[in-house]
């Protein structure tokens, strides 16, 4: 067997063990295969270890700290912040002749531009990014099941060689993720819309209330706490993959400053002639917009009919709710939880078959349940 076979026979050495380079260990262990880890923090490292994505590096006996000089990886996983990726790929690619390298952070173009500008072996270089995460991060978050169903976009360049690009598919697959092919500069500018600009705009929205009463965000209902989820993130990272793809970011930012400067003109003047049509134009522009984004099995949410099932805050409600549910046999498409502050219900936002939302809503309401259409 040669030393770039496009078979995935491993040994796998991941480099970083946050929440994703944990979560590939854990996947790919879950596949049978033998994984390595190493971070630059011990601490980091050896938990990754005890939750059973792969085996330490420092554990190694006989090994100088950290070293893996004796190792050698059929391929190498690059999984840490984006400042430090590129160098990192570049001492792998050199440390271990053999071995294919591939690196799964959330920006492409930068990190190609200096491995290609290096000396070292580009050719056994492929940009990854997995399109998923968690807002809890390092190696207590990870999960093996991470990527289920998730995009893993492949970004590949004229060097690499086409048995890198075979394994990298292999892995993606074993790890149950979608593959998905675009060039550097084409995945930047598109995560730069759908998903840096929306942490930006989460984060904007969120500063907002840091001096607003506890009273006033107390009256709060989801659509407050839908837009701000994101902006727990970590401030960290951030600052790295915004510097990384600024301009991407900042392109999609002069169109949303330009829709925000009309709304801004608009409302200043909110009885002139126009005013309540261009209002109305910029509610529409973002419904047509959400209705594109693609919901279960690619279709459209909008495709299906929503009702609301008031559950009572008791342990076991809700998941009698969908017992009963599958009882009658209704395939739920979608499902959204709502809490009313202060009180002891919460609200189950239900998304099925526009054919069985009639009787689904009579089913439920003869059972005892009160629906809210």
């Amino acid at each position: 067997m040669s030393s770039f076979d496009s078979h995935l026979h491993g040994p796998v050495l991941v480099i970083g063990t946050g929440l994703l380079g944990a979560s590939v260990g854990l996947g790919l262990r879950l596949k049978g295969y033998t994984v390595y880890l190493s971070d630059i923090s011990p601490t980091t490292e050896a938990v990754a270890e005890d939750i059973g994505a792969g085996l330490s590096l420092r554990s190694l006996e006989g090994q100088e700290r950290g070293s893996g000089s004796d190792l050698e990886p059929q391929l190498v996983v690059v999984a840490a912040p984006p400042d430090v990726t590129a160098e990192l790929v570049i001492s792998a690619l050199n440390r271990y002749p053999k071995a294919f390298v591939i690196d799964i952070a959330s920006v492409k173009s930068e990190i190609l531009d200096r491995v290609l500008a290096s000396k070292a072996d580009s050719s056994r270089y492929l940009g990854t990014h997995p399109m998923a995460g968690r807002e809890k991060s390092g190696p207590v978050a990870a999960r093996g099941e991470l990527f289920s169903a998730r995009p893993w976009v492949l970004c590949e360049h004229p060097l690499v060689r086409p048995e890198l690009v075979k394994l990298a598919q292999q892995v993606a697959t074993e790890l149950g993720s979608t593959i998905t092919h675009l060039d550097a500069v084409e995945h930047d500018q598109t995560v730069a819309l759908i998903s840096h600009v929306p942490q930006v705009m989460s984060s904007l929205l969120a500063s907002r209330l840091q001096d607003t009463p506890l009273y006033a965000l107390g009256l709060a209902g989801q659509g407050l706490r839908d837009t701000t989820r994101i902006a727990a993130s970590d401030p960290g990272l951030w600052v790295q993959i915004l510097a990384a793809n600024a301009q991407p970011v900042v392109q999609s930012l002069y169109g949303v400053r330009e829709d925000l400067e009309r709304l801004i003109a608009t409302l200043e003047a909110p009885t002139e002639p126009g005013s309540r049509l261009d209002i109305a134009q910029l509610i529409s522009e973002g419904n047509h917009g959400v209705a594109r984004i693609p919901g279960k099995h690619g279709g459209s949410p909008g495709a299906f009919a929503q009702l609301t099932v008031l559950v009572d805050d008791t342990p076991g409600t809700l998941a009698r709710l969908l017992a009963e549910i599958g009882e009658l046999g209704v395939n739920l498409e979608d499902l959204r939880l709502e809490h009313s502050p202060g009180a002891q219900v919460g609200m189950a936002e239900l998304s099925v078959n526009p054919n069985e939302h009639e009787k689904l809503i009579e089913d439920l309401t003869s059972r005892g349940w009160k629906v809210v259409t």
